[in-house]
């Protein structure tokens, strides 16, 4: 099956009771037992509840895994793979990441005693210094957020393959639309599935998928002991989502094309980030593990002028200023101020994240309008 049925048919069945072509959104906590222990699969929603048995797996069936685990959040779903570890183990992380999954490593895991290295690995050569007998668990972004950095997943493999280590990929920003880890060596695959897998600005969840069983015991067992599981609702929403999910990375990815090219023509425009330029660090990594680049941006103004950064996100119009990213209209956000603030300025400043840095997501509107925006704001 090619991934555009995938989204729509992969591991998805007709509803038995009547034959729904959507799965309906079982809104119940409980199910009634025939039997003390005697029931139809499902005893208590925390545990399993069908709605989110069918998109767990759509998740694994996008991903080319066996089993997908939806969680409440992105960051619920990270919680559940470090939980994996004990105090004593230690993590080799991306150095640029998502302030939200810093913030979860260094202000809640460092203090049941797990370490973490944040390391730049755009040259995976240089992630093996870091590991030594307590090191259990890589975590990668790629595309990095905010600054796109591209990782070699199967080089990252390589290493933790040969030292028996986890290796985590946050598939956030590529989709599997875009890029799939678990082709490429990994063992676990996250998504924030509130951004392109949900599209819509209208949920917040996360996402889990691997291909071991004896791994996804483990996830299924702390997703039901810790319960940071999504309703039914939630799941309905993001199923739904899904089936749309190639159509909208088309027009992101020839949307964020444009946008890019223009912003790199600008006068007023120093750098941008996009991993679809030739200039671009690891491009052609990118082009060998991704079918497109994808419609997030990262771009800083000449001077580095921090006031210009603020009154350009402020004067947009069609990019709405907000946190998030993958949903059919378009954002825009200042790292520093806004998704990326829990991390200090001395760290963020060493990875790129300046305050002049802004941040788009290039949505699914008509492109000329778009660039217009842009063109307005910037002056």
């Amino acid at each position: 099956m090619k991934f555009n049925t995938k989204t729509i048919h992969g591991g998805q069945q007709h509803d038995p009771a009547y034959g729904a072509v959507m799965p309906p959104i079982y809104q119940t906590s409980t199910y009634a037992q025939t039997t003390p222990g005697g029931h139809k699969g499902f005893e208590y929603s925390r545990t399993h509840n069908p709605t989110r048995k069918a998109l767990e797996d759509s998740f694994a069936s996008i991903e080319n895994g066996k089993f997908g685990l939806a969680f409440g959040s992105g960051l619920a779903a990270i919680d559940a793979v470090v939980k994996l570890l004990k105090s004593g183990d230690e993590v080799i992380s991306t150095n640029d990441l998502y302030g939200g999954t810093y913030r979860l490593f260094t202000k809640i895991f460092e203090g049941f005693g797990i370490k973490f290295h944040f390391i730049g690995m755009q040259n995976a050569d240089k992630i093996e210094q870091y590991v030594n007998d307590n090191t259990k668990l890589i975590w990668v972004e790629t595309p990095t957020n905010p600054m796109m950095n591209i990782i070699d997943i199967k080089a990252v493999a390589r290493v933790s393959k040969k030292h028996n280590l986890l290796l985590a990929v946050d598939n956030t920003f590529a989709t599997p639309y875009l890029q799939r880890p678990l082709d490429l060596g990994a063992d676990i695959v996250m998504h924030s599935a509130t951004k392109y897998l949900g599209g819509h600005s209208d949920v917040v969840m996360g996402a889990l998928v691997v291909k071991d069983k004896k791994l996804a015991e483990k996830l299924y067992f702390i997703q039901n002991a810790s319960g940071a599981v999504c309703g039914p609702q939630d799941s309905f929403l993001v199923l739904r989502g899904i089936k749309t999910l190639h159509i909208r990375m088309q027009r992101h990815c020839e949307n964020g094309e444009a946008v890019a090219k223009y912003l790199k023509n600008h006068p007023k425009i120093e750098k941008v980030y996009w991993p679809g330029f030739e200039d671009h660090p690891n491009h052609n990594i990118a082009k060998e593990q991704m079918d497109s680049f994808g419609g997030m941006i990262s771009f800083v103004t000449k001077g580095n002028d921090y006031d210009k950064a603020i009154q350009i996100v402020e004067d947009l119009n069609f990019f709405t200023l907000a946190e998030s990213l993958g949903g059919v209209e378009s954002l825009a956000g200042h790292p520093a101020s806004m998704t990326h603030a829990s991390i200090p300025k001395e760290e963020r400043e060493k990875t790129g994240v300046v305050d002049s840095l802004i941040r788009l997501s290039v949505g699914i509107e008509d492109v000329d309008d778009l660039i217009e925006d842009l063109k307005q704001a910037i002056g």
